[in-house]
């Protein structure tokens, strides 16, 4: 087998406020044609960098040294203009972040036309033909119906998969996978993972995948390549690393696992958020006078409620209505039905009437109600450094006055796994899972009573998974924080949250103690999801679904 991407002794260093960061070192793999190479490790081991190096996408900032080598030409020394070949067309990515990848001012069809025209120069009907194919692969329901959609219209995982349908556009050689599957729920990721495994087959394709989530290693990879601290301490066969891991640092990652229950929920304790009915539909226009001709179901009729000190956990596919069930209830977009928080009535108010207690009283009670947002890049401005994001919220709600702010973002800082010595960093010197502890960290600083946490472990690796669940249970138990904890990753919902909601086009199918909806789903849809998490083996035969899901309608935005 010969190899198509060779990397010999690879340093890379990042010039930093005067500084040098010796991000890369003396690093070397090979990916073979065919093959499937893994890069994994912790969240700022180098492996993003690694990957981004092999085409030169790292910017001024930048010194790479060593040699790389695709297909007999050697990277490192081509001019641009030879790249720009290369890029897109025999190597081409999938990045961590699609919301910042993908263009919010074009629609989807442009973006993926303009990919499929500069390397391949089709006619326009080829073109739209070759991306409804490419939708139509990567699981977008009714392709047709979601050409002219802009990024923001789409779900997390829907974006995930227009980037992939982007990157396979023009049948690469190589394909460079970073985080490809870290939006996606779990029946979705099982479907990337068999049509990238297809296309291996069929093409001949090879793969550098980098990924945090060690069964997908298992699952995808040949080889694998375990990265720390900029340095691979151990690399071979798949198969061997996983059942034989020589390294004490493999070793740990294998064994890092969410894990564990949250503390019972305190008698007596009061409720923090209830909703009664909540309805979200967005209106579908169509027209030159813009009539509504029906109705995009997003959330129908959710009925809940969350205790100080308690967890609710709220699973399905994307599209599923989840992150707008959150956004309604904590009243950032409009919805029908009863909503209270802290026992005030803030349920949205009808057309002309005034709002419950006002506007005013609605924002002395969002000091207590925080978010985590997905996209822990696109919710960080990029022209504030880490220590002015967290405490932001200090000063806009006017909060411990006469503490010390910085003392305070350190503390927080350190809790969360980040170093309080790089509070003056900025987001774009962060890797994606430090992004997403900022963003964490941004929302405890306020000390709140309900925080809505929306995937707030996707971009994060194992060991730290296991370490935010673990500081998310402290938090609840020392100061009975209410969470709703959005995920499409159903070991950390098991170990996070005392009640389980299942959402599927905007219905609630299934809610009720974790345990017992774990032990016994009663919906095909929820054993479904269970199996594509944790494998036919979790449940007998006789109680498994099909495995192909009935089509459903246009997911919400």
């Amino acid at each position: 087998m010969s190899a198509l991407l060779t990397v010999e002794n690879l340093h890379v260093r990042f010039r930093q406020d005067g500084r040098t960061v010796h991000a890369v070192r003396g690093l070397g793999f090979a990916v073979n044609r065919g093959e499937t190479v893994a890069l994994v490790g912790e969240s700022g081991s180098g492996k993003s960098v690694t990957a981004l190096s092999t085409v030169r996408l790292l910017g001024d900032s930048a010194t790479v040294e060593g040699r790389i080598r695709y297909d007999g030409r050697d990277l490192a020394t081509a001019p641009e203009q030879d790249l720009r070949q290369v890029r897109g067309n025999d190597i081409a990515f999938i990045f961590q972040e699609p919301m910042t990848s993908l263009n919010p001012l074009h629609t989807i069809e442009r973006q993926l036309g303009e990919s499929i025209d500069l390397h391949q120069g089709l006619p326009r009907e080829e073109v739209r033909a070759r991306i409804l194919s490419l939708l139509d692969q990567v699981g977008i329901r009714n392709p047709a119906e979601r050409l002219g959609a802009y990024p923001h219209e789409l779900s997390g995982g829907q974006r995930q998969r227009v980037m992939i349908a982007m990157a396979l556009a023009n049948d690469p050689a190589l394909l460079i996978a970073d985080e490809p599957t870290t939006a996606l729920d779990v029946t979705i990721e099982a479907q990337i993972l068999e049509l990238l495994a297809d296309l291996k087959a069929r093409r001949n394709l090879s793969m550098l995948f980098i990924t945090h989530d060690l069964g997908i290693v298992r699952r995808i990879a040949d080889r694998t390549c375990v990265m720390q601290g900029g340095v691979i301490v151990e690399q071979g066969p798949t198969a061997r690393i996983f059942a034989a891991p020589e390294h004490p640092y493999t070793r740990m990652l294998l064994a890092a696992e969410a894990a564990g229950r949250p503390d019972p929920v305190p008698e007596g304790a009061p409720e923090v958020l209830a909703a009664d009915g909540l309805r979200v539909w967005f209106p579908i226009r169509r027209g030159l006078l813009r009539r509504t001709v029906g109705h995009v179901k997003a959330v129908n009729a959710a009925t809940l409620s969350i205790r100080a000190g308690e967890t609710l956990g709220v699973v399905g596919e994307s599209g599923s209505g989840k992150t707008t069930l959150a956004l309604a209830l904590t009243r950032l977009i409009p919805s029908e039905g009863g909503i209270a928080f802290a026992g005030h009535d803030i349920s949205a108010p009808r057309p002309g009437a005034a709002p419950p207690g006002g506007r005013a009283a609605l924002r002395a009670l969002r000091r207590d109600m925080q978010i985590v947002f997905q996209d822990p890049y696109g919710s960080l401005s990029p022209r504030m450094t880490a220590g002015q994001i967290i405490a932001e919220g200090l000063g806009v709600h006017g909060l411990e006055p006469g503490r010390d702010r910085t003392a305070m973002v350190a503390g927080i800082m350190a809790e969360t796994g980040l170093d309080p010595a790089q509070m003056d960093r900025y987001p774009h010197e962060f890797s994606g899972g430090q992004r997403q502890r900022i963003a964490i960290a941004r929302a405890l600083v306020l000390r709140p009573r309900l925080i809505v946490l929306d995937e707030p472990t996707s971009a994060l690796d194992a060991t730290v998974q296991a370490q935010i669940v673990d500081l998310l249970r402290d938090l609840q138990r020392r100061h009975g924080l209410a969470y709703l904890f959005i995920s499409h990753d159903l070991r950390v919902v098991r170990a996070l949250a005392h009640k389980v909601m299942v959402m599927k086009d905007g219905d609630v199918v299934e809610s009720g103690d974790t345990d017992a909806l774990f032990a016994a789903p009663r919906t095909d849809y929820t054993r479904t999801l269970m199996a594509a998490a944790f494998g036919p083996a979790a449940f007998g035969p006789a109680t498994l679904p099909p495995a192909t899901l009935p089509p459903a309608a246009p997911p919400p935005r």
